[in-house]
């Protein structure tokens, strides 16, 4: 980005909290295949991605508060 013009450098806990967002949605895409939705109807489609955004969170919440972990680390096994 150094190289654009006009650069302005991103104060660094912008750059913090918008690659812990990127990471979270790539995760969802990748993981709980957010992209791949067989629903047939908006109340299908709204209930299966509140679903997996929610799985997605109970995750995050369980590795930060239960097991000390890090918040974006999806993949490690609970148990």
């Amino acid at each position: 980005r150094s190289n654009q013009k006009d650069y302005i450098p991103q104060f660094s806990l912008y750059k913090k909290k918008r690659k812990r967002i990127e990471t979270f949605f790539s995760q969802l895409c990748d993981q709980f295949m957010i992209k791949r939705n067989n629903a047939k109807t908006f109340e299908g489609f709204k209930t299966r991605i509140i679903s997996k955004i929610t799985a997605a969170t109970v995750i995050q919440y369980i590795n930060k508060f239960i097991f000390q972990r890090k918040l974006n680390h999806l993949k490690i096994s609970i148990i």
